[in-house]
C-alpha cells in the first residue's frame, strides 16, 4: 500500500501541524499556507471523511504577537504566548474553515486527558460529538497551564494519544520533510528515502535524527515515537513534506512520503485490549432484548440491564452476563456502580430525571463492547 492509497482509503483522519508550518517568525501566521490546507480538509470532508487537526502554533504565535526575543523562553513566558497565541490561532482556524461551511472546535488537553480513564472517556465522548456535528475538531496541548512533569513533550505524540483515543484509520505528521530516510538526509547525501515502513524495528528507530528548527519541540525521533503509539493501536501513519501547499493534496496526488503500517485495524485493536487485557471490575445482568442488541452490534442501554453486581467507577472494564450467568459481552462502562444501580431498567429519556444531571444514553457504548464472539477473533490478532 501506499501512502497516497492510504489516506484514500481512510475515514477518519488526524493530521498535525507543527510550529514552523504555521508561523513565521517576522510575519506570524502564514496565511496562505494554512488556507490551502483547510481546503484539503474541506475537500475530505466533502468526500465523506472526519478529519481531525492537531496543530502547534500557540506558542509560536504568541510570542510573534508580543515581540518575545528569539531563543528559548522561560516558563512563564512560554504560557503566556500561548495564553495570546491560542486566541489568534483559534480565530485563524475559525475563519478560514467558516467559508468552507465548517465549524471548527478548540480542544485543550493535558497528559491527563489521555491518561486518566474517566477524562480520557470524556476527551473522547466530546471530540465523537463535534465530528457528529460536522465540526473540525482544533487540538493542542493547554500549554498555558501544562508543566514539564504534566506534558506530552511534542505535538507529534499527542497527535499519536489523539488518533489511538479516536480509533482513527490514519495520522498524518506534516513535517519539513517528505518521509524518513535511512539517515538523516541533512547530514548524509547518500541517504535513501523509505516509502513504507511494516513494522517499527531497533533499526527504524536507529535511523531518527533531532529537531531541526527552534520553534520544534521534536524531529524525526519523536515521529518515530508517534509511530510506535499509533501503529500499536492499529493507526496507520504518513510521515510527508508540510512546507508545500496544499499538502494533503500532495498527498493524494503520489507526493513523497513514508506510510508505517498499522499492526492492526483500529477496531480490532480497541476489543482485543478490551477482550483480552482488563480485569473485570463488575457484572452486569442483561435481558434477553438486550442481548440480541449486542448480538447485532448495538450499544447496552440501561433499559435492558436487570442486575448489577461489584463496585466499580466509570470507564471500568465489567463483564456483561445473561441471566443464565453466561458471558454474553465485555467493555469500559459508563456509569460508576451506584449510578448503574440506579438507572438499570430505564429509558435513556428518564436518566436525567433520576441522576439530576444530562449525561449519556448508553450504559456500555457499543464502540467500548466486546461481544463474546469476538473473543477468539482478536485473541488471533494479538
Amino acid at each position: 500500500m501506499t501512502a497516497e492509497a492510504a489516506l484514500r482509503g481512510a475515514r477518519r483522519v488526524v493530521v498535525k501541524i507543527g510550529s514552523a508550518l504555521l508561523v513565521d517568525r517576522a510575519s506570524g501566521l502564514k496565511r496562505d499556507w494554512l488556507a490551502s490546507l483547510v481546503a484539503d480538509v474541506a475537500r475530505l470532508a466533502a468526500e465523506g471523511r472526519e478529519v481531525l487537526l492537531v496543530s502547534s502554533g500557540a506558542i509560536a504565535l504568541g510570542r510573534s504577537v508580543l515581540k518575545l526575543p528569539g531563543g528559548l523562553l522561560r516558563l512563564e513566558e512560554s504560557q503566556a504566548a500561548a495564553a495570546v497565541g491560542q486566541i489568534a490561532l483559534a480565530k485563524a482556524y475559525a475563519d478560514i474553515l467558516e467559508p468552507h461551511g465548517i465549524v471548527a472546535g478548540q480542544i485543550l488537553l493535558t497528559l491527563g486527558d489521555t491518561e486518566e480513564r474517566r477524562r480520557y472517556l470524556n476527551a473522547r465522548a466530546t471530540i465523537g460529538t463535534l465530528l457528529q456535528f460536522g465540526a473540525v475538531p482544533v487540538i493542542n496541548e493547554n500549554d498555558t497551564v501544562a508543566t514539564a512533569e504534566i506534558r506530552y513533550g511534542d505535538n507529534d505524540r499527542l497527535a499519536a494519544r489523539v488518533a489511538a483515543m479516536m480509533s482513527a484509520d490514519l495520522l498524518v505528521l506534516l513535517s519539513d520533510i517528505d518521509g524518513l530516510y535511512t539517515a538523516p538526509p541533512a547530514l548524509d547525501p547518500e541517504a535513501r528515502h523509505i516509502p513504507l515502513v511494516e513494522r517499527i524495528t531497533p533499526e527504524i528507530e536507529a535511523m531518527a535524527g533531532a529537531a531541526a528548527s527552534e520553534y520544534s519541540r521534536g524531529g524525526m525521533r519523536t515521529k518515530i515515537d508517534a509511530g510506535k503509539i499509533a501503529t500499536d493501536a492499529g493507526v496507520a501513519m504518513i510521515i510527508t513534506q508540510g512546507q508545500r501547499l496544499s499538502p494533503l493534496g500532495a498527498v493524494l496526488s503520489g507526493a513523497p512520503a513514508t506510510l508505517f503500517r498499522p499492526t492492526a485495524s483500529p477496531v480490532m485493536a480497541r476489543k482485543r485490549w478490551i477482550a483480552g487485557h482488563l480485569n473485570a471490575a463488575g457484572r452486569l445482568v442483561v435481558d434477553r432484548g438486550a442481548v440480541r442488541a449486542l448480538r447485532s452490534g448495538k450499544s447496552l442501554l440501561p433499559a435492558g440491564v436487570r442486575k448489577v453486581e461489584g463496585e466499580f467507577g466509570r470507564g471500568d472494564a465489567i463483564l456483561v452476563l445473561d441471566e443464565e450467568g453466561l458471558e454474553i459481552a465485555r467493555g469500559l462502562v459508563s456509569y460508576d456502580a451506584g449510578e448503574a444501580r440506579a438507572i438499570m431498567g430505564l429509558r435513556s429519556t428518564a436518566i436525567e430525571a433520576v441522576l439530576g444531571r444530562g449525561t449519556r444514553s448508553c450504559m456500555i457504548h457499543r464502540d467500548d463492547l466486546v461481544v463474546a464472539r469476538h473473543f477468539d477473533a482478536a485473541e488471533e490478532a494479538a
